[in-house]
């Protein structure tokens, strides 16, 4: 049985507080839907640093930090691009740990990516790193599963939060 994206946003809230760390979003695809279910959350303000809503590759590179030449390379749908909006909101809101999400949602390929692509990114002052998926589904339907992906990966790295590389 599977836990709702409720249940995970409220798992990460506790986790990361009981941790004692902090979170930012960085969002394209979901376009604040990762942060705003995290504050939806009870106690999200004992972990929840802020967020950007990064839709286009100008926030990206300006706000986030993502070099130009990368996203001129490899278009805004990349692993590199997630890892590196990831650390981008970590560094921008001073968190501990820093969550992103960029994908097609269609329903037009973009960059040249299929519609359901979807990187999840995930940061912490130790480097970052990025997660691909390939989903299926209408533009609500993938926002959704990339909204629970992004969840499932943020408590995944909190988890390991008792490690010191982490902290």
């Amino acid at each position: 049985m599977s836990r709702s994206i409720g249940e995970v946003a409220e798992s990460a809230v506790v986790l990361a507080i009981k941790q004692g760390l902090t979170v930012a979003t960085a969002e394209s695809l979901t376009a604040g839907l990762v942060a705003a279910t995290l504050a939806d959350t009870p106690g999200a303000s004992g972990m929840l640093q802020g967020g950007v809503v990064a839709y286009q590759n100008s926030v990206k590179s300006a706000v986030l930090g993502v070099p130009a030449d990368l996203l001129d390379a490899v278009g805004s749908v990349d692993g590199g691009v997630a890892g590196a909006m990831a650390d981008g909101a970590r560094r921008a809101c001073g968190a501990d740990v820093g969550v992103s999400t960029t994908g097609v949602a269609g329903p037009l390929a973009h960059d040249g990516k299929p519609v359901g692509t979807v990187y999840i990114g995930i940061a912490t002052a130790d480097g970052s790193v990025a997660y691909a998926y390939s989903f299926e589904g209408d533009r609500p339907g993938i926002r959704a599963q990339a909204l629970s992906a992004a969840l499932e990966r943020l408590l995944e790295c909190l988890v390991q939060a008792d490690l010191p590389h982490v902290k």
